[in-house]
């Protein structure tokens, strides 16, 4: 497995102190992903800088990484294909770099995760659960408005939203924090699991604030493969038992608190109605569902799309599905290679993330919360969130070195 050297690097060994201002700027940018009510946000003043840093220190790119790129690219031509009629929009051509930006952020976390590979997953998680913890923390303190006159900031219709512009987006964007806690209060020592599971406790109570089903249900199956992965990966059977007694505790005061919440008459309120699956604007012929069968039926009449955010113009609201958006967006080209982009990156993690490796509890909680927000995109447009883009590159990056140790595994003798 040769890899080939972007820039060239002094050597293969970093410097002590370069190796720490790389770290730093990885929990930064994990960090500062939360601040996203303003543009532009901290995350790209620190996504700019680490990309500055790492390539001005060397990088290295594996052949492995020339699927997810192609795929990437070929994306991306298929948007400014279907976009290059409306660029006189500002608003359209804003959508298209940003569709680029985050194409670039998950080739720049690919590479980085080649090299050092434990220690950045771990500045990166560590720093992501930082910023969980501070977009949680704004959400709760909106929510129970405990900041005078930050109610309306920090809440949306009576939701939790936090740094964020949308409550739904809050919820996706605590999914792995909340996770990375979670592992760490099953596996953790005993001050370690403390720790986490008041981060856990505070992360799980901003996702229900915030009132997103779909955040609901990503919490859940993300715990659920998360803990079912740790257990057929666990070197031993009392680490099994271990992992099962702490899941169904922890499962049980997560059911317990939410009890208690549901006692408050403004809760349980919100939460008997956001709970509903009759939603209006899921049924009828317009509504979510019903958009999605006329929206696929209609893909097939124009091979390069509508365009961005042309959707709304032929239906009361945007698609709703990101598998759609892409053909709606970028035709047959962006329609085709999206899903291909995001199975195969979920295969290719899946598949790697049974190797053992110093990393492999960490890379256990980014593919758990790559496969389920995947599933999350065919009922929302995710296509466009920061952390979801962070994740795919991450998924490649720990594949292949993944892989490598257990190349040289099976190499040894």
């Amino acid at each position: 497995m040769t890899d080939f050297a972007i820039t060239a690097a002094p050597s293969r060994a970093t410097a002590p102190r370069l190796r720490a201002l790389q770290l730093a700027l990885l929990w930064f940018a994990g960090a500062s992903g939360a601040i996203v009510f303003i543009e532009p946000s901290p995350y790209e003043f620190a996504i700019l800088l680490s990309i500055v840093v790492f390539f001005a220190s060397g990088l290295r790119i594996a052949p492995a990484l020339i699927v997810p790129i192609a795929l990437l690219i070929g994306v991306e031509l298929g948007y400014t294909i279907g976009a290059s009629s409306l660029l006189d929009d500002p608003i359209i051509l804003n959508w298209l770099l940003t569709s680029w930006y985050m194409a670039i952020t998950a080739i720049f976390f690919a590479l980085v995760t080649l090299e050092n590979t434990a220690d950045r997953i771990e500045a990166l998680a560590r720093g992501y659960l930082v910023g969980g913890l501070i977009a949680s923390l704004a959400g709760i303190a909106g929510y129970f408005n405990l900041i005078p006159g930050a109610t309306d900031l920090l809440t949306y219709a009576g939701r939790a939203r936090g740094t964020f512009k949308d409550p739904n987006v809050l919820g996706a964007f605590l999914i792995f924090p909340a996770v990375y806690a979670l592992q760490r209060v099953i596996e953790g020592s005993f001050w370690s699991a403390m720790r986490n599971a008041v981060a856990f406790g505070i992360i799980a109570l901003a996702i229900f604030l915030a009132f997103s089903r779909a955040a609901w249900g990503t919490l859940a199956g993300a715990s659920i493969l998360t803990i079912a992965l740790m257990f057929v990966t666990a070197p031993t059977q009392q680490r099994r038992l271990r992992i099962v007694m702490l899941a169904a505790l922890a499962g049980l005061v997560l059911v317990a608190a939410i009890a208690v919440l549901l006692s408050f008459d403004r809760i349980d309120a919100l939460f008997k109605e956001r709970a509903s699956f009759a939603q209006p604007y899921d049924s009828g012929r317009f509504g979510r569902f019903g958009r999605h069968l006329l929206g696929a039926a209609m893909a097939l009449d124009y091979p390069t799309g509508i365009g961005p955010l042309q959707f709304r113009r032929f239906f009361p609201e945007d698609t709703h599905n990101s598998f759609l958006n892409a053909f709606m967006s970028g035709g047959w080209i962006s329609g085709i290679l999206y899903p291909a982009l995001v199975f195969i990156t979920a295969a290719y993690g899946l598949r790697n993330v049974f190797v053992r490796t110093p990393w492999q509890r960490t890379y256990i909680a980014i593919v758990a919360t790559l496969i389920v927000t995947l599933l999350e995109s065919f009922i929302i447009d995710t296509d466009h969130w920061r952390h979801y883009f962070m994740l795919i590159g991450l998924t490649w990056g720990v594949a292949i070195a993944s892989s490598r140790v257990r190349f040289h595994s099976n190499a040894s003798p």
